[in-house]
């Protein structure tokens, strides 16, 4: 194959966006609902593909929680998708989210067949200072790296980043890896249980964005290759506890909050103690920290997450065509007959 020759990857005609995964993160609930209403209103409650062959599947994933403006009932959903999850037995007494997260797999899935949805989309706000993320287990799925690099260009205004969970197809715990390829977008900062018409706008236009490109790639736009900056997670850091009591004795320390994605080196301010001591950070090398102060953390023992930057090439790529599928097909033969 030419450098230059764009990589033929098969087309993408079903799309999930979902929202609600936690049921207090409101910009995904409301964003959800509000294109439910406009789906019920343009194809009166129909699945039929639009002119691109794509059709488009709106979730609210954790209804009880959106109900009771919770992050989740019994356990956070959106640890609920690892494959032990999905394939363990359950009964009425189970927790309400592994229920949940296996209905949500035979809807969207099953994860890791040719069945599953083409692309994923759920929706997520953060408290912590991070704009608009993408997360993602590969930092080679180069449709979600293309959807990430073509928001950037149409939001120049918003700061992007990929953040990139190193993590097994099997261990992948999250909704986003039930689809071929899939990712959460992250906006933030935003209170739970809370909807600020800013944030709820980005992610608004965010969307149609996704959108956007899918319809361009299935239509047989040529999607010119590039770099992306990839960030990597490298560990959690908890804060200092009480040995006793296991209470927080610190928070952030003021020079470090709101600094998402700045380089924390080593020595760096990290935490403040309740009696005013300042606690550096003692890493051996600068790396950058993400999810500062994420209220949800609190009590995953999380006070931030810590990331490498990388720079990852991404190939040009095209929808791949029947009439790719036939060449192929056709050279194959022939070197058979040769």
């Amino acid at each position: 194959m030419e450098a230059d020759e764009p990589v033929h990857l098969p087309g993408l005609s079903r799309v999930a966006v979902c929202g609600g995964t936690h049921g207090n993160e409101l910009s995904g609930v409301y964003l959800v609902r509000e294109m439910l209403k406009l789906k019920r209103k343009a194809t009166e409650m129909t699945q039929e593909k639009d002119e691109e062959g794509m059709s488009v599947l709106m979730v609210l994933s954790n209804p009880r929680a959106i109900q009771q403006c919770r992050r989740y009932i019994d356990a956070d959903l959106n640890r609920c998708f690892t494959h032990a999850t999905l394939n363990d037995s359950t009964s009425d007494a189970a927790p309400y989210e592994m229920i949940r997260s296996q209905e949500l797999n035979s809807m969207l899935g099953p994860k890791g067949t040719k069945e599953a949805v083409d692309l994923i989309c759920d929706l997520h706000n953060t408290t912590a200072n991070m704009g608009l993320c993408f997360i993602g287990y590969s930092d080679s799925d180069w449709i979600c790296l293309h959807i990430f690099q073509h928001l950037k260009r149409q939001m120049p205004d918003i700061p992007m980043r990929f953040i990139h969970f190193d993590v097994s197809s099997k261990e992948s715990y999250s909704l986003d890896s039930v689809g071929k390829h899939g990712f959460a977008m992250e906006i933030g900062p935003q209170p739970h249980g809370v909807v600020r018409s800013n944030t709820y706008t980005a992610m608004k236009v965010g969307v149609q964005h996704v959108l956007d490109w899918v319809r361009f790639f299935n239509s047989g736009t040529v999607f010119e290759g590039g770099f992306v900056d990839v960030f990597t997670m490298v560990k959690n850091i908890d804060y200092p506890r009480d040995s006793s009591t296991h209470n927080i004795t610190a928070a952030i320390h003021p020079h470090l909050q709101d600094r998402d994605f700045c380089l924390l080196h080593p020595q760096d301010p990290l935490f403040q103690t309740f009696s005013g001591e300042t606690l550096r950070y003692k890493g051996s090398e600068p790396l950058y920290p993400f999810f500062i102060n994420e209220c949800a953390y609190y009590e995953k023992g999380i006070a931030l997450s810590l990331a490498r930057k990388k720079r990852v090439m991404i190939p040009a790529i095209r929808v791949q065509t029947n009439d790719d599928k036939q060449a192929s097909e056709q050279g194959f033969v022939s070197e058979e007959e040769e």
